[in-house]
């Protein structure tokens, strides 16, 4: 799957979940799109199906490729401790969510739109790859060149997705400390993680 950059809106409706953040138009249509979208008799899903559903779901709401979450996947096996768990705190600890979680950017798409373009350094040092995996202790913060840039300005005026427990932010040095990996009940996504834990499994 090449990377979805289409309506955000008609995916939310696919899974019945504003996955990409409050959204009017999902209140509006909160049922699956197409002809047949409040068709209540629609065909029910097999055990794999819905298995297959919640893994293309975490994908889109964090933005990876399947490849990469393939490789999330065995990492997470590989590591000790609830796989599910673990795999959803490799996506949370991702660079491109850790400045959406910040409040820097306004989405995970423009997070990683400034990651690329050099916006964001990691201890003063400019990283311009998302998927690079932020450490507890690290300070994740807007390039001096960049702090004036009307992208971040807007979003940390508005920081709503700041707060995260996990995460200290410093609005004078507009930084902030990655303080240690979240606890499942800590992330607030909706995505049951042991289906897909289960679709791996088989």
């Amino acid at each position: 799957m090449a990377r979805y950059i289409g309506p955000s809106t008609k995916i939310a409706r696919k899974f019945g979940d504003p996955i990409f953040g409050p959204d009017k138009y999902f209140e509006k249509k909160n049922y699956p799109p197409g002809h047949h979208g409040m068709n209540k008799r629609r065909k029910k899903l097999s055990e794999y199906g819905i298995q297959l559903k919640e893994k293309q779901k975490a994908k889109y709401t964090y933005g990876v490729l399947e490849r990469q979450f393939r490789n999330l996947f065995r990492k997470a096996s590989r590591s000790k401790g609830i796989t599910g768990e673990i795999l959803l705190q490799l996506l949370e600890s991702r660079l491109d969510n850790v400045v959406f979680r910040l409040g820097i950017a306004p989405s995970r798409n423009a997070a990683r739109q400034l990651v690329s373009h050099r916006h964001i350094t990691v201890n003063d040092k400019v990283v311009n790859i998302p998927s690079y995996t932020v450490k507890p202790g690290d300070i994740v913060g807007v390039r001096e060149k960049s702090k004036s840039l009307e992208t971040i300005t807007a979003s940390l005026d508005s920081a709503r997705h700041a707060g995260s427990s996990w995460l200290e932010w410093d609005s004078e040095k507009l930084a902030g400390k990655f303080l240690n990996l979240p606890e499942r009940e800590e992330i607030p996504e909706n995505i049951k993680e042991q289906l897909i834990v289960e679709l791996y499994s088989k």
